[in-house]
């Protein structure tokens, strides 16, 4: 992305979902969630793959609230999450102890 500013390009949800699922595979979710921020930030469109990968990384690092925080995100705004997120955020919470939680996601799937 830096590349990208330096040559005057701009950045578009194809290359922040790149970049987020990079962070991801790379365990910096504190990035990830930085440049999920910035999207929003841009004005730039987050879609299920947006998602996904925060939620991932965050799931990876035991982070399971700040898994909770992107997923509630997603939930209010127009985009549907799919299977994928779902056990993104499920995992996250198991991970952490929180069955309760991860029971309640199991709610959210059957809808």
């Amino acid at each position: 992305l830096g590349a990208m500013v330096q040559r005057e390009i701009r950045s578009d949800t194809i290359s922040m979902n790149a970049a987020i699922s990079a962070c991801e595979k790379g365990c910096a979710w504190e990035r990830s969630l930085r440049l999920f921020g910035a999207m929003d930030e841009s004005k730039l469109e987050s879609d299920t793959i947006t998602f996904n990968a925060a939620i991932s990384a965050c799931q990876k690092a035991s982070e399971w609230a700040k898994a909770l925080y992107v997923f509630n995100i997603m939930s209010r705004s127009s985009v549907e999450c799919n299977t994928i997120t779902c056990s993104a955020a499920i995992s996250a919470c198991e991970r952490a102890g929180e069955w309760e939680k991860a029971l309640e996601l199991f709610g959210v799937m059957d809808r």
